[in-house]
């Protein structure tokens, strides 16, 4: 195989794996839909958290602004599935703050401006640094931070699961979803020799299959309780 060939190979895979990602980011951003149709109809944010969503924000934007060719080359895939990200999640938190308490909703308007602000600052300060390989060093490590950031804030959610032993906040297509993204984001970051996307999306891979255990765990529990107790209230 000639070395043309082979990287001709290597850049259709980058691309596929980049398109994937894409792909299942997508499903990862609308799935949460189902639980705000819930949060909409009952009219109450009831146990879940708004938090999640201000991480995906604050990692949405960062992302985007790394993958532009004004930090990082050949990473237009990055910044348009962040682009749209993005877009969701400002649109999920504003949702959150009108149906949640007052308590809640000010933290929440609080976190909005907070995560606005940080982001114009790191734009802002980026645009300062006239060396390029400063420049994706500096945007880089905070946009690793931030997904690293983003794939741990499942971790309230897994700690509610495994308290509640119910798998009632933690839907299904949001957890396959984001196995599915990170894998993907995984494979095009190592085979765009790219530390800062391979890396943190290596952990969200880890923690996608944590989460996927615990679902299929305590939903296969759930169902044993409930033929238990059908079993023993016949009887």
């Amino acid at each position: 195989m000639s070395l043309f060939a082979a990287y001709s190979i290597c850049t259709v895979s980058k691309d596929a794996a980049g398109i994937a990602g894409n792909i299942f980011a997508f499903g990862l951003f609308v799935s949460p839909i189902t639980t705000f149709r819930r949060i909409i109809r009952n009219g109450s944010t009831e146990m879940f958290s708004g938090l999640p969503y201000v991480y995906s924000l604050i990692n949405c934007l960062i992302c985007m602004w790394y993958g532009t060719p004004l930090i990082s080359p050949d990473n237009l895939l990055v910044t348009t599935v962040n682009s749209i990200g993005a877009v969701f999640q400002f649109v999920y938190i504003i949702i959150f703050m009108m149906y949640a308490e007052k308590t809640k909703k000010m933290k929440m308007l609080g976190f909005l401006l907070a995560v606005l602000g940080i982001f114009a600052i790191i734009l802002g300060g980026s645009l300062q640094i006239s060396d390029i390989v400063t420049r994706r060093l500096f945007v880089g490590s905070l946009s690793c931070a931030s997904l690293i950031s983003m794939f741990a804030s499942p971790l309230f959610i897994i700690k509610l699961v495994i308290q509640t032993k119910s798998v009632e906040f933690m839907p299904f297509h949001l957890s396959l979803s984001t196995f599915l993204m990170s894998t993907s984001f995984f494979l095009y970051g190592l085979l765009n020799e790219d530390p800062f996307i391979y890396g943190p999306n290596g952990i969200g891979t880890i923690l996608g299959i944590v989460q996927l255990i615990l679902y299929f765990y305590y939903e296969n529990k759930s169902r044993e309780d409930s033929r238990e107790h059908l079993v023993v209230s016949y009887a």
